[in-house]
């Protein structure tokens, strides 16, 4: 009689945990193949940034001394950890911006919400990300030049610190990108702007004080001098650069994005 009276719990109904992951499990693997399969060039694309940079960096360097200007690092590794650091949290921002938009076809689906998407969006960006900077230490390998980590705990850790400052920037753009199409342009204009501005192509420390204690309310300067830190032993660091600091700014963008989705999700679900 307890038996009969106990169903098993095996009975086919499914956890909320076990649905989302369903859900982000299919919803990966269609913005995987969309994001390597749908563009021809698109892999070409996210190898060629990053060299082209690294490229046009290499003449003004010839006349600046770069390896000068930076303590304790070679240029060239310097400004490629940097610029993939930086890349890493762009991408993450400015793709989640049309995430919402591009799937709300999905959220017919009461398992599927606006967040999903980003969220998503924002793995398949690290990943990919990930495996690109690896192709670039093995290159610069066979160039003869170092680009292992020195710490590579310290490295990684931060390279997921600021892949999650990408996702927070990217639930907070997807929500006021998608609410206000405005503000989406303002967004990607900023990002060549803050690229210069966090120190990802040339070297803060030289500047003076007065420029720089400004500069150091960019928390991405210090995401980017962390990851540094991680790959090259003995590197000096820009001066008040704070571990606390960008780990405060990372939580509380987190909180917000979330916070916002939330509070707009019927909105975003009706665009």
């Amino acid at each position: 009689m307890s038996q009969a009276s106990n169903p098993p719990l095996s009975n086919g109904v499914r956890t909320s945990w076990q649905v989302t992951r369903s859900v982000w499990y299919a919803m990966f693997m269609r913005e995987a193949i969309s994001r390597t399969m749908a563009d021809r060039m698109g892999w070409f694309w996210m190898i060629a940034e990053p060299m082209a940079f690294t490229l046009i960096m290499l003449l003004p360097r010839s006349f600046a001394g770069g390896d000068a200007l930076v303590a304790n690092a070679e240029f060239i590794p310097w400004m490629i950890t940097g610029m993939m650091g930086y890349f890493l949290v762009r991408d993450g921002m400015l793709r989640s911006m049309g995430a919402v938009d591009a799937n709300s076809a999905l959220f017919a689906y009461r398992q599927v919400q606006p967040v999903d998407p980003v969220l998503v969006r924002n793995a398949v960006e690290g990943v990919l990300h990930t495996f690109i900077f690896l192709l670039f230490v093995l290159g610069a390998l066979f160039f003869n030049i170092d680009l292992v980590p020195d710490n590579a705990i310290a490295a990684i850790g931060w390279w997921i610190v600021l892949w999650c400052v990408g996702v927070a920037l990217g639930l907070i753009a997807s929500v006021a990108g998608t609410l206000v199409p405005e503000l989406a342009t303002v967004f990607r204009m900023s990002t060549m702007p803050l690229m210069i501005l966090s120190g990802v192509i040339l070297p803060l420390n030289h500047l003076p004080h007065t420029v720089l204690e400004y500069l150091m309310y960019n928390p991405l300067v210090h995401g980017v001098e962390l990851l540094r830190a991680g790959f090259f032993d003995g590197y000096k660091v820009v001066h008040g650069t704070s571990a606390i600091y960008f780990g405060l700014f990372t939580l509380a963008t987190l909180a917000l994005g979330l916070v916002m989705h939330v509070r707009f999700k019927e909105k975003l679900k009706t665009r």
